[in-house]
């Protein structure tokens, strides 16, 4: 009877373990064919989908920026750090080699110490294969029952990944998909988030932080628990040194490291040239320009627009170009290569110069002369209603405004709100504020400041080499490169010039300084003054009248030819702003935008062929083939001889004009043209630098016209815009791997016979002389 008993408890436990087994067998069965839910096919275990950034690489192969959902850039086995590899699999899986995607010992340490004797530092029963299926193919789990299947078909997952890839491919794909915090995707993004360097550069120590911060990316964050996070790197040193990766010695000494974060946050606003990078994603993300989606006074903008999408394949690149699948490409996705022309060293001489100029002697300068002032920053002329009319209008422009206007407050309780201090933090020159501020004081605040920017350009093959829209993107994003445009003043003056130079003209044609009258269509009469009286009656050379910006020789050389051909050859050197063909065009009345302007110089060192900015050479996919290439627009637009006599005044320009401070105070010795430029009342400062293999514009004002210097010494473009140029050109020079030296010469076109030593050359001239030289004075019939 007992025998019998025995032998049925026996049949009992044999047929539950042989239903244990089937059913576990039709679990896994119903796993696997997607039965219980989703569950990856063959083809995508083949092809996960990964979110890759696109990266903008400068042309000496600098890393730029990138565009991104998840900043993430995939590497390759060969290019994962040896000590990256060597602390994953000693801390999360050191049998990784020895199974085939789930570890029966590591699940029994699990069973048996963590779940049964309640160790929970004894470890996950994970192996590196399984982190990767739920990384790949899960979202969260919302309950234990969601989380408890998940498991399960990530054994499934990890099996057939397993049998899908190598133990290499596995590792490789593992770490390239690995989140971490601060929007970094991966080991490399990882790397130059936390340690600011590439993935081949880190040490072992580095490697160890990086591996322990995947336990927990928010718990062990050395930004803001460093202790805690090297309590956990030091717990992967030791799991590497039981491994044998490191000797115990090299343990004893690693683990009193301190951290060592050089910590940059890879985003949109901060890094090198955000202008560009901002600017270029406009750019390639643009759709088909339709008229309905532009203001009415956008006119001249649907216009340039329109044309851009016809002639230039990088402007709506996303929405012209299509993926062998039919879609349009997603540039936050893709994982695409952009190469871009910039260099990273000119462009970081080029914020260099803007933040020590405009941000250590202008903006202080500017602050002193404010001081104390009813309405600053504003000038002393402005009378209480433009003031007003200029801040209500600033603050309609708000994102406050906005929001609480769509919410139906009136503007007496907006006026209310917005004198309410409120808990901000503002720029200074110094580093961010964190302050007490009301957001109408705030406005006040941010229009003291003084904006800059600048453009650098390959003048033969139109590379945009540093590209500056303002002083600081994070608080003034508004790109005065591309996006803005102010009256130009008297670096207009090069053009009326070479409508001289090319109809025959010399440099040292001798012409009258007098005034010069235009009768106008409405019957009166206008003549243009000067800021000076220099050599007032004599005859002069046309050198000499650019150099020192005479508005009597420029008025004169409009009379031989009309307005209507100064704006035809100002079209051809490929300014496309519209302008009217009047008399004052001479002195600078229309607004051009730098990039336009830089544009046009360049024509000089080219030889008289024009060359559109070119700002990318080449985009590459994920797996680096070549999808679009780009070269510049070219157009013969002057002589090869009009252009190097432009070239000839324009040195005159700096060796006896208005910019001959870069031969006195700031020591040039090499070949350089340029033109200085002030707006009336100071408002807008230029200057534009032309040596041979480079050309750049600086621009320098404030948010309105209304915002400037009030003192003519400080408010000019010698003072505003010019030492930038000296400073960062000072930079150039120096480095001696930048193939731009003060040894390169202006080419002389052959069999140029054209005598360029004017009698009048050499006349003595100082700074004070020229102050104010190239100010334009408008007449108010022309505004």
């Amino acid at each position: 009877m007992e025998k019998n008993l025995l032998q049925k408890y026996i049949r009992w436990l044999y047929g539950l373990f042989l239903g244990l087994v089937g059913f576990s067998i039709l679990l896994f069965f119903l796993i696997s064919i997607g039965g219980l839910g989703f569950m990856p096919s063959f083809e995508e275990l083949e092809n996960p989908k990964t979110n890759l950034a696109t990266i903008l690489y400068s042309s000496d192969h600098e890393v730029l920026g990138k565009y991104f959902r998840e900043n993430r850039t995939n590497v390759t086995y060969d290019e994962l750090n040896p000590h990256v590899i060597n602390a994953l699999i000693s801390t999360e899986d050191i049998r990784f080699y020895r199974h085939s995607g789930i570890d029966a010992r590591g699940l029994g340490r699990v069973l048996f110490r963590t779940i049964i004797m309640g160790e929970k530092s004894s470890g996950g029963g994970s192996t590196i294969t399984q982190q990767l299926a739920k990384l790949l193919f899960h979202d969260p789990a919302r309950n234990l029952w969601q989380r408890s299947l998940q498991k399960l078909k990530e054994w499934v997952i990890a099996v057939k990944l397993e049998r899908s890839y190598t133990k290499q491919e596995i590792l490789t794909m593992y770490l390239n998909k690995a989140p971490f915090i601060y929007g970094a995707y991966g080991i490399e993004s990882a790397a130059h988030t936390f340690f600011s360097k590439p993935l081949d550069s880190i040490q072992v120590e580095e490697a160890a932080t990086l591996i322990g911060m995947l336990k927990n990316p928010s718990l062990y964050n050395p930004i803001r628990r460093p202790e805690l996070t090297q309590a956990r790197r030091n717990v992967v040193l030791g799991q590497m040194r039981k491994a044998g990766h490191i000797a115990p010695e090299e343990f004893d000494s690693l683990k009193m490291l301190p951290l060592s974060i050089n910590f940059q946050r890879d985003d949109h606003i901060h890094g090198l040239a955000p202008y560009f990078r901002e600017y270029l994603r406009l750019v390639l993300t643009a759709e088909k320009p339709e008229r309905e989606n532009y203001a009415s006074w956008q006119e001249q903008q649907f216009i340039e627009d329109s044309t851009a999408w016809i002639e230039d394949p990088l402007f709506g690149w996303v929405n012209k170009n299509l993926q062998a699948d039919g879609t349009k490409y997603d540039i936050y996705k893709d994982g695409l290569r952009i190469y871009t022309t910039i260099d990273s060293r000119l462009q970081q001489y080029a914020e260099e110069a803007m933040k020590q100029h405009l941000g250590e002697e202008l903006q202080p300068t500017f602050f002193r002369e404010k001081k104390g002032r009813p309405r600053a920053p504003f000038t002393k002329n402005i009378t209480r209603e433009q003031y007003e009319s200029i801040i209500n209008r600033s603050i309609r422009n708000s994102d406050r405004y906005r929001y609480l206007r769509e919410k139906g407050i009136e503007w007496d309780s907006i006026m209310t709100i917005f004198k309410i201090p409120v808990e901000m933090e503002v720029f200074s020159w110094k580093g961010d504020i964190d302050t007490i501020m009301s957001p109408l004081d705030s406005i006040h605040y941010y229009k003291s400041f003084l904006r800059a920017s600048l453009l650098s350009m390959d003048p033969q093959s139109g590379h945009v080499k540093a590209y500056i829209g303002g002083p600081n993107y994070e608080h003034f994003k508004y790109d005065m490169v591309s996006m803005g445009k102010r009256q130009v003043g008297s670096t207009i003056k090069p053009f009326v010039y070479t409508l001289a130079m090319q109809e025959g003209l010399t440099p040292c044609d001798m012409v009258p300084n007098i005034p010069q009258t235009f009768h106008l269509p409405t019957g009166k009469t206008w003549t243009p003054r000067n800021s000076g009286s220099a050599r007032a009656g004599e005859m002069v050379s046309l050198k000499w009248g650019l150099a020192n910006s005479n508005n009597n020789i420029t008025a004169w050389i409009l009379k031989q030819f009309n307005p209507e051909a100064v704006v035809n050859i100002i079209h051809d050197l490929g300014i496309e702003s519209p302008m009217d063909p009047v008399p004052s065009i001479v002195l600078g009345v229309p607004e051009f935008g730098l990039d336009e302007i830089v544009s046009a110089y360049c024509t000089y060192a080219n030889k008289g062929v024009h060359v559109d900015p070119l700002m990318v050479t080449r985009i590459e996919d994920r797996f680096g083939n070549v999808i679009s290439s780009f070269t510049p627009r070219k157009q013969e637009v002057l002589s090869e001889e009009a252009a190097f006599l432009m070239l000839n005044l324009l040195e005159g320009v700096v060796n006896q004009g208005t910019a001959i401070r870069l031969r006195l105070r700031y020591n040039f010795e090499a070949q350089i043209g340029g033109k200085t430029g002030t707006t009336q009342n100071h408002s807008d400062g230029w200057f534009m630098g032309v040596t041979p293999n480079l050309v750049s514009g600086v621009w320098v004002g404030g948010d309105d016209r209304d915002i400037h210097f009030d003192n003519l010494y400080y408010g000019q473009g010698a003072n505003t815009a010019l030492p930038i140029w000296a400073l960062y050109m000072k930079q150039v020079y120096e480095d001696e791997e930048i193939p731009i030296t003060p040894e390169d010469t202006f080419e002389e076109p052959a069999n140029f016979n054209i005598d360029l030593e004017c009698p009048d050359e050499h006349i003595p001239a100082n700074e004070e002389q020229l102050e104010g030289g190239d100010t334009t004075i408008y007449e108010e019939e022309f505004f």
